[in-house]
């Protein structure tokens, strides 16, 4: 490169110093964005605003550092053209992600925080960007996902809404006094403080089967009370239940109570 012959030690020192300005005034300039924008903006959004004008002003000052060599910068916009073309036409599959991460940014199903379920994998998202999207594990594990991958397949986003309902399904004996049973749990569910009154707990015969009467019991509580409450009804349950002479089923085995909802650890 002929022009970086030419090119006096202060221009160097000035051009570092640019750099240095620009690397420190983006920092200053993104995080006073981030706070505004915190205001306003779902977390997501402002991690987006806050990297756009950190990347923007440190750009310019490359720019402004580069012109201050005597670089012709159209000439080095021309080779990136040129670079960009090849590149793209290189990773199809890197294109065919950040397309499908404009399409996951602007329908907003999710945002960093929620925790989703993609195929067989639930987590935590960490950050939403335009080729993955990255999610913790509840046991500490790392996943990225491809934002195709996002696009084609069905996300459930377990922390949207501010309530969940917690499914209780266990089966009792035939002898069973089915509707002493369920004043039992609707006051179990009633006494417990956790428990949303509306929408009301729900009490559904299922099916007969070898064991018995298979019953659902459900209630609603705040997305962050699913554990505890969860825990908590099935331990009053197994405590209370036998107390008034009502029995989980059996042939020949054990009592039978279980909690099909996977998403109540959560």
């Amino acid at each position: 490169m002929e022009w970086l012959k030419t090119v006096q030690w202060f221009q160097f020192f000035l051009a570092g110093f640019l750099l240095l300005i620009g690397f420190l005034l983006a920092k200053v300039a993104s995080l006073g964005v981030e706070k505004l924008a915190a205001k306003k903006l779902n977390k997501h959004n402002a991690v987006l605003a806050k990297r756009a004008v950190y990347y923007g002003i440190l750009l310019l000052f490359i720019i402004t550092a580069l012109q201050q060599l005597g670089a012709k910068l159209g000439v080095l916009l021309g080779a990136a053209g040129v670079f960009s073309v090849a590149i793209g036409f290189a990773s199809q599959t890197s294109a065919s992600n950040l397309i499908s991460g404009l399409f996951v940014l602007v329908e907003n199903t999710f945002e960093v925080g929620d925790v989703i379920k993609v195929g067989s994998t639930t987590g935590e998202v960490l950050s939403i960007d335009w080729l993955s999207v990255k999610l913790r594990t509840f046991d500490n594990l790392f996943v990225r996902i491809p934002n195709e991958a996002i696009i084609k397949s069905e996300v459930t986003n377990i922390t949207k809404f501010p309530i969940r309902r917690i499914d209780i399904k266990f089966v009792v004996a035939y002898h069973t006094d089915l509707l002493k049973l369920e004043k039992t749990l609707m006051q179990l569910a009633d006494e417990y403080v956790k428990s949303l009154e509306e929408p009301e707990p729900l009490f559904s015969i299922d099916k007969l089967n070898e064991l018995g009467v298979a019953i659902q019991f459900s209630f609603w509580v705040k997305k962050e009370n699913m554990s505890q409450a969860n825990n908590a009804i099935i331990a009053k349950m197994v405590k209370v239940l036998p107390e008034q002479g009502i029995h989980f089923g059996w042939a020949g085995r054990d009592a039978v109570l279980t909690n099909h909802l996977p998403s109540a650890s959560v």
